[in-house]
């Protein structure tokens, strides 16, 4: 691992912390605002706490890394071991399995709650585009093994 892996997940955060707090004083500053500038604070907040969240988990992983040489190696060897990414790849079918009829119950309930169609039909595009990334997937690996 090399040091400037840690100043850059620090520099990202830093970055999500800012976005982070710039929506929040956009909420706190301007309560009666309209249009697109209704769901800009909030698009700041949401982006900016996953930005801030992800990055400094991995600085502060890297960092205790950096430290202990027999940890890394450790964590290296688990990452690459072939039981822990099968496991890892099993969970992730199974979410994509879930995530397939949460989505369609979602899709169903805004449906008959009369939610505006653009919000609908939206659920529906991304459905439809993890359905096609499924197939394209499924067949890429059909050919390959």
């Amino acid at each position: 691992m090399k040091k400037n892996n840690v100043s850059r997940y620090i520099f990202f955060a830093a970055v999500g912390l800012i976005m982070f707090l710039t929506g929040f004083v956009l909420l706190v500053v301007n309560p009666e605002v309209e249009g697109v500038l209704l769901t800009l604070p909030y698009i700041f907040v949401g982006v900016g706490a996953g930005i801030f969240g992800a990055n400094l988990g991995a600085a502060i992983k890297n960092r205790f890394l950096l430290k202990d040489s027999k940890a890394a190696k450790q964590f290296e060897i688990e990452q690459k071991d072939e039981r822990n990414q099968i496991i890892m790849n099993k969970a992730k079918a199974q979410v994509y399995h879930l995530m397939i009829f949460v989505n369609s119950a979602v899709m169903m309930s805004f449906a008959v709650m009369q939610v505006e169609l653009y919000v609908v039909l939206t659920l529906v595009a991304v459905y439809i585009f993890f359905i096609l990334a499924y197939v394209y997937y499924f067949n890429k690996y059909s050919k390959e093994m």
